[in-house]
C-alpha cells in the first residue's frame, strides 16, 4: 500500500469524502427506502449488468426505487368475496352505499356469468399493491436489461400510433401472463423484496376498498364520467396514461376502465366453492390465467369490482393493448 504523506493527508481524505458524496448524491432519494437500501438496490444493478452503460444502469436504478416508492400498503382482514348483488335498474353514477335499505327481493348479481356468485369468505394477510400499472417505459427497460428487443419496433415509427399505442406512461401491453409474472419476478431480483403478481384475492379485496360492498373500483363507488372513470369509449383510444382520473380511497389507480390486469391465480369456474379462508391462492394448476379489471371502451359493467376474466397464455402472439398488470410485494410488513 502506497504512503501518503501527512501533509497530503487532509487533501486526500477531502477528495475521498468528497468521491463518496458525489457517488451518494448520484443515487436516487426514495419516499419509503433509505439511503442504505438504495445504494444496495444500486450495487445489485451493478453487479447483475455490468455490461450495460452507465446511464441504463441509472435508469434501471430509478425505475426499481420508483416501483418500490409506489406500492400501497393495504392492511389485511377478512371480506365476503364474490358478487354480492346489487338491485335492478340501478343508477351507475349515483351508487349508494350496499345495501342501502333495499328489498333483499329486487336484488339481482352484478355481472354476467356464474363462476363468481358463490359468496365466500377470504381472510387475507396485508400485503402491498402497485398504485399504477407497469407502463410501456418500464417494460421496455426489462427488456433491456434482458438483452431482448422491443416489441413492435417497426410499428413504434409511425406518429399516428405514437401516442396511441406506444407512449411510455401508457400501461404495458402484454402478449402473454408469464411475461407480467417475470417482470415482477425481476424487480424481486432487484430490490431484495418478495415482489410478485398479486393474488386474484388480493386484487378484489384491494379494489372493493379493502372488501367493502364496493361495485366498481373508483373513489366513490359509482362512476362519474371524465373524473373517476374514462368517457365512454367509441375506441377512441386503446388504453390511457396510468396517472389518469382520480385513484380509489385507497390510492390505487385504474383498477377499472383502462386495462386487464393479469394476477397470478390459474382460472377454475368452480374454485370459490372450494377456496380456503387464508390467503387463496388458485387452484394448483389450470390452462388458463385470470385477469380482474376492464378494459377501455367496454361495457361499463364489466367494470365492476368482482367481475372475474381469464385468459389464454399467451393470449396471442403479439402484444395487446389492454392486457396489462401491476406488481405487489408479498409482505405483511409495510416499506
Amino acid at each position: 500500500m502506497p504512503v501518503i504523506n501527512n501533509t497530503l493527508l487532509p487533501l486526500f481524505t477531502s477528495l475521498m469524502l468528497m468521491g463518496c458524496q458525489a457517488q451518494t448524491s448520484a443515487l436516487p432519494k426514495s419516499q419509503k427506502l433509505s439511503a442504505d437500501k438504495v445504494a444496495e438496490i444500486a450495487a445489485t444493478i451493478e453487479r447483475t449488468y455490468p455490461k450495460l452503460s452507465t446511464e441504463i444502469r441509472g435508469q434501471l436504478l430509478n425505475t426499481v426505487v420508483k416501483s418500490l416508492d409506489n406500492m400501497v400498503f393495504v392492511e389485511g382482514g377478512e371480506f365476503q368475496m364474490g358478487d354480492f348483488g346489487w338491485p335492478h335498474n340501478f343508477d351507475i353514477t349515483n351508487m349508494c352505499d350496499w345495501p342501502c335499505g333495499m328489498d333483499p327481493e329486487r336484488m339481482g348479481p352484478l355481472s354476467m356469468g356464474t363462476d363468481n356468485k358463490f359468496v365466500h369468505p377470504v381472510k387475507l394477510s396485508s400485503y402491498s399493491l402497485s398504485k399504477y400499472q407497469t407502463t410501456l417505459g418500464d417494460f421496455d427497460l426489462f427488456l433491456i436489461a434482458q438483452g431482448l428487443p422491443l416489441f413492435d419496433f417497426e410499428n413504434r415509427k409511425r406518429e399516428d400510433l405514437k401516442e396511441l399505442i406506444y407512449a411510455p406512461n401508457l400501461p404495458a401491453p402484454l402478449q402473454s401472463w408469464q411475461e407480467a409474472k417475470d417482470y415482477c419476478g425481476w424487480l424481486g431480483m432487484l430490490s431484495g423484496y418478495p415482489v410478485d403478481l398479486p393474488t386474484e384475492a388480493q386484487w378484489e379485496y384491494a379494489a372493493r376498498n379493502r372488501g367493502q360492498y364496493v361495485m366498481f373500483a373508483t373513489d366513490n363507488g359509482s362512476l362519474d364520467y371524465g373524473r373517476n372513470f374514462p368517457v365512454s369509449g367509441k375506441w377512441k383510444r386503446l388504453t390511457f396514461p396510468v396517472d389518469s382520473l382520480v385513484p380509489n380511497p385507497l390510492g390505487i389507480y385504474n383498477l377499472a376502465g383502462n386495462a386487464t390486469d393479469w394476477v397470478n391465480d390459474w382460472y377454475d369456474k368452480d374454485y370459490y366453492r372450494v377456496s380456503p379462508l387464508l390467503n387463496p391462492t388458485g387452484p394448483e394448476k389450470g390452462t388458463l390465467k385470470v385477469l380482474r379489471g376492464s378494459g377501455y371502451g367496454e361495457d361499463p359493467l364489466f367494470s365492476a369490482s368482482t367481475v372475474r376474466r381469464w385468459g389464454e397464455d399467451p393470449v396471442k402472439k403479439r402484444h395487446i393493448p389492454g392486457f396489462s398488470f401491476r406488481c405487489a410485494i408479498q409482505s405483511d410488513q409495510p416499506l
